[in-house]
């Protein structure tokens, strides 16, 4: 994909499927982000910047800028939004107790913001806000927490990441694109004071 004068040199936008490893190689040989690429991405060095999980989906950004990348995934500098369906009865006492935080074995998983967005049967679609991002920070988070009427763990089904900053996913999934200049402006607007390029 060639790049137009009006597009980012440092920074590019997937829409990781499920079913692939963030990660340049995998020594259990699963399917790697990288094959959804074309090979000069590999080598030309662009770098994910954070991960999702084998089973989520969703936006994931890549740069060439190791201080982009820093910065982006430094707790409290921009805000991700996911769209999360749990298995289980999500209540309100739920949701404040995962606002002001749960102890957990990775220290305190909380959320921004937290809403409920749709319910069918027994599951729960939420959108919920990070600032940091623990490893599986939602998964581990939900399940701490237990369903009311069936005693049993919540259980985080399906997890998309649909934005990170301003900069909201618009890709089918496996396709990637690079962010526009004006995107990239945005994007890092808020944080020149993490990043000296």
């Amino acid at each position: 994909m060639n790049n137009k004068v009006s597009d980012s040199t440092i920074l590019l936008a997937l829409n990781k499927p499920k079913g692939y490893v963030v990660t340049r190689s995998d020594e259990l040989g699963r399917k790697t982000v990288y094959d959804l690429f074309p090979d000069w991405i590999f080598h030309d060095g662009w770098m994910p910047i954070g991960r999702l999980d084998l089973e989520s989906t969703g936006l994931l950004l890549f740069t060439t800028n190791g201080k982009i990348g820093d910065a982006l995934t430094k707790p409290k500098s921009c805000i991700k939004i996911y769209e999360v369906w749990v298995r289980g009865h999500v209540t309100d006492e739920h949701i404040a107790s995962v606002k002001k935080g749960v102890e957990s074995t990775v220290g305190l998983l909380k959320v921004v913001s937290i809403k409920k967005i749709g319910v069918g049967g027994a599951k729960t679609k939420l959108r919920v806000e990070l600032n940091e991002g623990k490893n599986r920070h939602i998964r581990r988070l939900f399940g701490l927490l237990k369903d009311p009427k069936f005693g049993t763990a919540l259980k985080v089904l399906k997890l998309k990441r649909i934005s990170i900053g301003s900069f909201k996913l618009d890709l089918d999934a496996g396709k990637w694109r690079y962010l526009s200049l004006e995107e990239e402006k945005m994007l890092l607007n808020n944080l020149d004071s993490l990043i000296t390029r």
